[in-house]
């Protein structure tokens, strides 16, 4: 009975809790660059709460595969 109660409690909470944000991966921020904008915005805005989430890891990331691209074409490369 003990772990009836329990499990309940536990679907109640994760209904009650706000909806995950979903994540996106390095290779979908490079390919969208408006949502690559738009993460490196809203992380560089609030780096306390934002810095550590897997979009801002994500974003931080793409931007620097983005610069490298950018800077291989300028060099000829």
């Amino acid at each position: 009975m003990r772990s009836q109660l329990v499990s309940i409690f536990l679907v109640l909470l994760a209904g009650c809790s706000d909806d995950a944000e979903r994540v996106y991966t390095v290779e979908e921020l490079m390919a969208d660059e408006a949502l690559l904008v738009e993460w490196v915005g809203k992380c560089r805005d609030n780096p306390g709460e934002l810095g550590d989430t897997p979009n801002c890891q994500n974003a931080a990331a793409a931007d620097f595969k983005a610069r490298l691209g950018r800077m291989g074409k300028v060099l000829g490369g």
